[in-house]
């Protein structure tokens, strides 16, 4: 059986990242495939975002290797159902290496916005605040309000507390796509430059 979600309660994705994002400071932001990396480069291109084109599913793996290398960092994965329903596996590797200073927040229509929106499975029976608690992250919660955005925005900031998961149910509006540089070596030597490595 389907679950019902209010539509009517839903958020606006853009406001959400960008209330999510506005006090970033340091941080180092992965956007997962799609929609959310256009969310990330509608609040601002930084040199610490992170934009994974493709790679689907890769999104928290990619942020949680960050973390563990850059553990006086705050690192956020912003990412949307569809890719954290292929990364899924990814949540025990996160739970079972406790990096405090890594939060992850998907932001769930409950649509495969990439592919025609077809029905994801957070639609139905799965609960991705329920696996990220099962896989041992015990900061994990779904976020209703623009103000319970503001409160786990600001914990994003705290690089002892972690991990921290967050499950955000927004509209599947299909906005204007905002497009950041798509080169990977780019993006990849900017991201080292702004933590003070060489470029490869």
């Amino acid at each position: 059986m389907s679950k019902e979600t209010n539509k009517a309660n839903l958020l606006e994705r853009r406001s959400v990242v960008a209330a999510l994002l506005e006090g970033r400071k340091d941080a180092i932001v992965v956007g997962g495939l799609g929609a959310s990396t256009y969310d990330i480069a509608a609040a601002g291109d930084h040199d610490r975002n992170f934009y994974l084109w493709g790679a689907m599913g890769g999104a928290v793996m990619i942020g949680l290797g960050i973390a563990l290398a850059q553990p006086e960092l705050p690192v956020v994965v912003i990412t949307g159902d569809g890719e954290m329903l292929m990364g899924m596996g990814s949540l025990a590797t996160v739970g079972l290496q406790q990096p405090k200073n890594l939060s992850i927040i998907v932001l769930d229509n409950e649509v495969y916005g990439e592919t025609g929106g077809q029905a994801s499975h957070t639609g139905g029976n799965t609960d991705l605040v329920g696996v990220a608690r099962a896989c041992g992250i015990s900061h994990a919660s779904t976020l209703a309000t623009l103000a319970e955005i503001d409160t786990f925005a600001a914990s994003m900031q705290n690089v002892a507390a972690g991990p921290r998961f967050a499950c955000i149910k927004i509209d599947s509006a299909n906005l204007e796509r905002v497009l950041a540089n798509r080169d990977g070596t780019f993006i990849v030597n900017r991201i080292r430059g702004a933590l003070g490595y060489s470029p490869i």
